[in-house]
């Protein structure tokens, strides 16, 4: 894993293989590819902004699930 914190970029390295393809699977995240189409890579544009949102989401959705305490009733 590789952060370049000038250009906000991060870098998910899972194979050292020559990149062949690369495919945009959502806004600012691409994945890269090997000559036989297997996953290579990951890089993720505007990471700070991107990992800041999915742990809010993340939190913000436990929190609504998590059932109320209630004091018992004995």
């Amino acid at each position: 894993m590789t952060y370049f914190e000038k250009d906000d970029i991060l870098h998910l390295s899972i194979s050292n293989e020559k990149e062949a393809g690369s495919v945009e699977i959502a806004p600012n995240i691409t994945v890269e590819l090997n000559d036989k189409g297997e996953l290579i890579g990951v890089e993720i544009l505007e990471a700070s902004r991107f990992v800041r949102d999915t742990v809010l989401e993340s939190a913000q959705g436990r929190m609504l699930q998590l059932p109320l305490s209630r004091p018992s009733a004995e």
